[in-house]
Parts: C-alpha cells; structure tokens; sequence
C-alpha cells in the first residue's frame, strides 16, 4: 500500500487511474452522489462514542495492519484509524486504493491514542470522490505566488489562514450591510451594463449586446447615476454593494472588477454623511477585526479617536510650498515637473490637480475628512455655497490612501449639464477616465432631485484593514492565461475590436 509521492506527476496519476479502474471492477462508483449521514468534524469531536464524519484526506501513514490518516471538512481535522481485525475483508482491502485527496465518508468509533491523539477507529467507509492529481506537501503548501493565484482552490484547502481571511470578507460586505438596514437604507439593484459609463472618473470595459446589437459599457460605479434617478423617484434612502469594472493598471491597491458598496441619502448632505460614514468604519473595526488601533504600512491607525480633517488646498501648500488657488495651469505643470510626476500633455486643470493631491496624501495617516476639493475634480458635487471654487466632497484618509469617497450631491440640472459638457470634451481629447454625457440624468435632474448625500467605499477597505495586497483579499484574482501562446491571436484580435469599438462609441458621443 505505499504511496510514493516523491515520483513523477505522470507516473503518480496513472497509479491513480489503476486504483480508478480497479475501484470500478469492484462496482464501487468512484464519484458517488448520494452521501449517508455525516457530522462536521467539529461536532463529532464532542460525540459520546459512535460518529460519522465526511471530508477530504490529507496525510495517509501507514504501520502493518493500521492505517492513520487525517481527513478535513471545513469545520476541522481529525485523525483516522483502519485496523485489518476491525473492518470486513474487503473493506480492508479497500483501504490500500485510498490516497491523498480523496474524499472520504467515515462511520466508526471515538477514542485517544497513547499520544492523545482524539481518533475515530472506522468501521465502515465509502469512497466519495477519488483524486488523479497529488496534492502539493501539505506542510509547505505552494509558494510560487502565480501558481497560488492561480490554483486558489489548493492554496485555500492548504492555507487555514488564508481561508479565514475571506470568513472575515463575508463578515465585513454583512456588517456593512446590516449598519445600513438598521438605519432604514433600502437595498437595491441597478445595471451592470450601460449605454453611458458614469458616476466616476474611470476607463470602463466594453462588450456588445447580440440581440439587440449595441455595444455597452460594464458599469464603473455602484449604480450612481442610477440611484440619484431613484432619488428623483421618491425614494429616500438606497444602497447597493456589487461588482463594478474598471480597464486600468494593477497594483497593490487595485482591481479591475471588484465589490463596492454606495449609498444615497435624501434631504442630507455631506456633514450628515460624514458623522454617519465615521460611525460605519467604528463599527466594521469593533465587529469584523474586534479591535479599532490597527497597523496598516507600518502606521499605527486608530480608528476610535475623533477623526480630524484635512483641507485639500491647505494640504498641498503645507507639503509643496504650492497654492492652487492662485497657480495658472501652466504653473501646476512646472511643479509637476519638478515633482518628476510624468504628464502626457493633454490633461486638464483637473486631472494636474489630483496628480499634485497624490504626491501629498501618502504623509497624511488618518483617519481623516479630506475636504474643499476643487470643483475641477469633482463633477457630481454640489458646490459651497460660501466658495463656489469648492464642492461639498470629502475622502477618507488612511495610511496615506483614499478609502471611501462622498459629496453633497449636484442637483442642479444646468451646472450638471455644463460639467458633463466639460468632462465630454476631455473624453474627445484623449482622457479615456474623465467622465461621459449623460443627457438622461440631466433629464432627470430637470424634474427635480432632492438634497442628497452620496458615500462610496470599495473592498480595498478590508484589504488595507487587513493590511494585506488587495490582488491577496480576493478569491480568485485575475491572471493572464497559463498558455498564453495558445491563444494569443486571440488576444490581439480581441484588442483590435476593442480599440475600433472605443473609438467608434467616442465619436458618437461627440454630437453630445
């Protein structure tokens, strides 16, 4: 019965395909469906005596007459034992076709080896679903980060840890949801695809629609635009969290595809916003992570103290000697330059602006409000009333990055009009991120939409909580294909059409 795992990988898979086909002369069916009882592991570690258990086995050793293994549901691992003299002959037999990986249903009785080891002697078993391929060493699991993100299902089945990580995600996205609902938000859906990609700043993917032959954007916000439309239809309070898609870089802090949570609230704006969001985030820190002092890119982070605010001006003055408010276009570009910040020479006063405000933020540690943005950079805000060169907008701060952004939202039909007018033109002259005319929700906005305060946080959030790469708090990242030779005249094709789509849906919009 030996179980050699030192040999070669197609060499280990044929013995496995033997051990298949002998299991089917036997007429046992190597991938049964109907399963008998069974208790999670946890659970039958309590039992009096008697148990049955059901899981995937993890180490087999093998000593004459008896056989140890582990095997492993989600609930935990415990040790088996098959002795020749306590099971029927042909289930003994059976017993050397098991193999690291299998799945495995258990019925047998408790007890403690002399190295108290709590183990269930079995006394009888069933094969549920037979493993081909060997499962890495259990004890070094897979190092190579691109074979673990790509092989997720063996990284999550080896790494505890890392499974934990993504009970605490559910907890997070449910502790979020609950806050909302206790204080009365509606949760709803909106489109994923759009004709017009709005309510942020953002590159989106696009994709064609066959029956009705259109092509259409994957959204890159949680349904904006949409729920300020459902805040002109009356409703007063509404969330959504769900996946959104962005076409840009990747890196430590971002995604293409990812969840976001935003919610809309009537007749408040963003003061109200502010008290209610700093509530939230005291709120994830005490239930999801049981502690509000975190460590997050080597800064102490605490969550329970007022949080301070920071002004977006006042900041770039204190740290670069710089005032915007002053400063000609041509001026941010020759700080920008001395920042040795690359530009490509299209960009508007708004986008050198936010390229000024990244090369401050990394110094501030928060939390904090970051407040008085330009209204260049910010064309779904309302602005102060006391500064119109200001919008009623703020970010939250922590460890130098932006985790959560709101605003008092625009309601005013002709101000929207002449900002998305202004974001169009910059579309037409390269900027694929700024944002697109959408004559529907100044439409909208004609019949009239309340105050309103909006607030927007992604699951970079959890990652910076957790203090890991966000690409390592998601489930199954995204990845070239592992033969990319394979395919890739696909590919270029691919890229081909998505470039004449772009192109032909921006010189649409230009009549706009």
């Amino acid at each position: 019965m030996s179980r050699n795992t030192h040999r070669p990988l197609d060499e280990l898979k044929k013995i496995r395909m033997e051990k298949l086909e002998k299991l089917k002369a036997l007429g046992i069916n190597p991938y049964a469906s109907a399963v008998p009882p069974k208790t999670p592991i946890s659970e039958a570690k309590n039992a009096k005596d008697k148990t049955s258990i059901a899981g995937r086995l993890m180490s087999i050793r093998e000593h004459g007459k008896i056989v140890f293994a582990n095997v492993k549901d989600e609930s935990g691992q415990i040790q088996l034992a098959f002795k020749k003299g306590s099971l029927k002959n042909s289930l003994w037999k059976l017993v050397s076709l098991f193999d690291i990986g299998d799945f495995v249903w258990v019925s047998g009785e408790l007890f403690t080896t002399k190295a108290g080891e709590l183990t269930i002697l079995g006394k009888d078993f069933k094969i549920l679903t037979k493993s081909f391929r060997p499962l890495p060493n259990v004890w070094h699991g897979l190092k190579d980060e691109e074979k673990r993100y790509r092989q997720r299902y063996v990284d999550l089945l080896l790494n505890d840890e890392l499974k934990k990580v993504f009970v605490k995600k559910a907890l997070f996205w449910q502790t979020i949801r609950n806050f909302l609902l206790d204080k009365d938000f509606l949760e709803v859906e909106t489109p994923v695809l759009e004709t017009t990609a709005g309510g942020a700043d953002a590159n989106p993917f696009i994709t064609h629609h066959n029956a009705l032959d259109i092509d259409l954007y994957l959204r890159i916000s949680m349904g904006e635009l949409w729920q300020k439309r459902l805040m002109v239809a009356g409703f007063e309070k509404t969330f959504e969290i769900g996946r959104q898609f962005r076409n840009e870089g990747v890196s430590r802090e971002h995604l293409q595809d990812y969840t976001q949570m935003e919610f809309y609230w009537a007749y408040a704006n963003y003061e109200d916003s502010m008290k209610l969001v700093e509530e939230l985030y005291k709120q994830i820190t005490q239930k999801v992570f049981g502690k509000t002092v975190f460590e997050i890119n080597r800064l102490k982070i605490d969550f329970s103290k007022k949080w301070e605010r920071v002004d977006y001006a006042k900041s770039i003055r204190k740290y670069l000697d710089f005032d915007i408010h002053t400063a000609l276009e041509s001026d941010i570009r020759t700080k920008l330059k001395e920042l040795k910040i690359p530009l490509k020479g299209k960009e508007t006063k708004g986008r050198l602006l936010d390229l000024l405000w990244k090369a401050v933020r990394k110094k501030i540690t928060g939390p904090s409000f970051l407040i008085g943005h330009p209204v260049e950079v910010s064309p779904l805000a309302k602005r102060c009333e006391s500064n119109p060169k200001i919008v009623e907008r703020y970010q939250i701060i922590i460890a130098g990055s932006e985790l959560g952004n709101g605003y008092t939202e625009l309601n005013d039909p002709l101000d929207q009009k002449q900002r998305f007018e202004e974001q169009q033109k910059m579309r037409d002259a390269g900027d694929l991120d700024a944002q697109m005319y959408d004559s529907d929700f100044v439409r909208a906005l004609e019949y009239g939409m309340p105050p309103v305060t909006g607030f927007g946080l992604s699951e970079r959030l959890f990652a910076f909580l957790m203090d890991k790469p966000v690409r390592e708090c998601v489930l199954f990242p995204l990845l070239r294909p592992e033969n990319p030779h394979s395919s890739s005249a696909q590919n270029s094709s691919l890229k081909e059409t998505n470039s004449e789509k772009l192109y032909n849906m921006r010189e649409k919009f230009k009549g706009y």
